[in-house]
């Protein structure tokens, strides 16, 4: 059987599956929105590594560029000004 991901037993994946299906509709919000947090955690280091020094106000809006597209984000946060 193959799973979602290559490096999972099927037999955990089951398990996981399970454990999502089961989970109340607050519970699963609540990963989605752990896992968004993260997903924005790591891009931001990202962001950080790329541009150090920056001030965190920058690397925010350059934040917002990789999430929301860089047509959105302007139109959200005003244009990312030469730094």
């Amino acid at each position: 059987m193959r799973t979602l991901a290559a490096d999972t037993h099927p037999d955990a994946e089951r398990v996981l599956v399970e454990l999502w299906r089961s989970a109340s509709p607050a519970r699963k919000m609540a990963m989605v929105l752990s896992a968004n947090r993260t997903a924005r955690a790591l891009a931001l280091t990202g962001l950080r590594e790329r541009y150090p020094g920056e001030p965190l106000a920058r690397l925010q809006r350059r934040l917002a560029d990789l999430w929301l597209g860089p047509e959105l984000a302007a139109k959200a946060y005003g244009p990312l000004l030469p730094g």
